[in-house]
């Protein structure tokens, strides 16, 4: 079982965020379970959600404790809410801005982490660009695609345009597409660069 935990800000589209994923997953014939955690959902906020992608059938339904990946949407949740309880050692991180883990004063947590792992990707200003909208929940999904391996673009497509339509839906999936190939190019990157390291 693969368990992804997104946090970001009320009016982000976290919960759509996990759900849009779990529809992915049933798309490639996966089981999948989304769920928020229930908090305030004013805007602004800190809002988690939570996705559950197995090959059989998830009898769980309790929050994610030990999560195998995190969406961050919201990078000034770094530093108010611990976004990293409970990670797995080496799991995955992607986070919705143009520093480096570095620059938001990450470089000692993930130090021993594998640097194919460690993603950022500006989905808000992917979402301005193709949707006119600053909601970064959709560039992350097509950011995730590419760095876990866990689903596939083209299912984050599919549920793209399962809960869009029309130009947003066409909107969408350019940012995810863009989002993907940013961060297929940030990880081949840093595939090599640990290779120089070494």
């Amino acid at each position: 079982m693969f368990q992804v935990r997104i946090h970001g800000r009320g009016g982000q589209g976290v919960v759509t965020a996990a759900e849009m994923l779990s529809v992915a997953a049933f798309e490639e014939g996966r089981h999948a379970q989304a769920f928020p955690s229930f908090g305030s959902e004013r805007t602004g906020a800190p809002v988690v959600a939570f996705c559950r992608i197995a090959d059989k059938e998830i009898r769980l339904r309790e929050p994610i404790m030990e999560p195998d990946a995190l969406i961050i949407q919201d990078p000034t949740l770094l530093h108010q809410v611990d976004v990293f309880a409970g990670l797995k050692k080496g799991g995955y991180i992607l986070i919705n801005t143009n520093k480096t883990f570095e620059q938001l004063g990450l470089g000692e947590f993930v130090r021993d982490w594998p640097p194919e792992r460690l993603c950022t990707v500006s989905a808000t200003e992917l979402s301005i660009k193709h949707v006119g909208r600053p909601v970064p929940n959709v560039p992350l999904l097509g950011g995730f695609a590419a760095v876990s391996g866990v689903i596939q673009l083209a299912s984050v497509v599919t549920a793209i345009r399962d809960k869009f339509s029309g130009k947003v839906a066409d909107g969408n999936i350019a940012a995810a597409t863009e989002a993907y190939n940013i961060v297929r190019a940030e990880m081949a990157e840093a595939i090599m660069g640990g290779a120089h390291h070494a």
